[in-house]
């Protein structure tokens, strides 16, 4: 099982861009199911293969992952204050990516990325501007913010994987 973390990601600007139309330019959804059988957790919008924010991520990505593997799908998870969403996997193979847009974040905050490894819970915190890279295999999910909206960008390589949240 690997999971990897990549601080300082993107640009200042670019992770500007990236919250921005996170808040303000994305046209979100009522979210999906975790695995089927969960009720729909957060919101989602499934990113346009011709938008900035795609092109970045697919540009910025590539070269994380083996040659030649395909890009499944990249969309926006957004979780409301509170929420509490499932735990699930994304794929019996492929990676997944996770990029936190946000601009600050302290430790009463919440927000991690949960996985569960070896029978127990250990997690990632949704530093700003970090990427978080994880086989799609691993069971994870995501935790709200205690006090305003959490926002991923998802990133999924490898055929396969199931239409899940974050």
């Amino acid at each position: 099982m690997k999971i990897r973390i990549f601080d300082n990601f993107l640009s200042d600007e670019e992770q500007d861009e990236v919250m921005n139309y996170c808040e303000h330019e994305a046209r979100y959804r009522y979210g999906e199911s975790d695995d089927g059988t969960t009720p729909p957790c957060g919101v989602t919008h499934n990113l346009p293969k011709d938008s900035s924010i795609y092109k970045l991520f697919a540009e910025k990505t590539k070269s994380l992952v083996p040659k030649d593997t395909p890009l499944y799908r990249m969309y926006i998870n957004c979780f409301a204050p509170g929420e509490l969403p499932y735990f699930h996997n994304d794929g019996e193979d492929g990676v997944t990516f996770l990029y936190y847009p946000q601009d600050e974040w302290k430790p009463n905050d919440g927000g991690e990325t949960q996985f569960i490894i070896n029978g127990n819970i250990q997690g990632v915190v949704p530093i700003p501007n970090r990427l978080v890279s994880f086989d799609a295999f691993i069971v994870h999910r995501a935790t709200s913010f205690r006090d305003r909206w959490r926002f991923t960008v998802a990133i999924k390589y490898e055929d396969g994987f199931d239409d899940q949240c974050e």
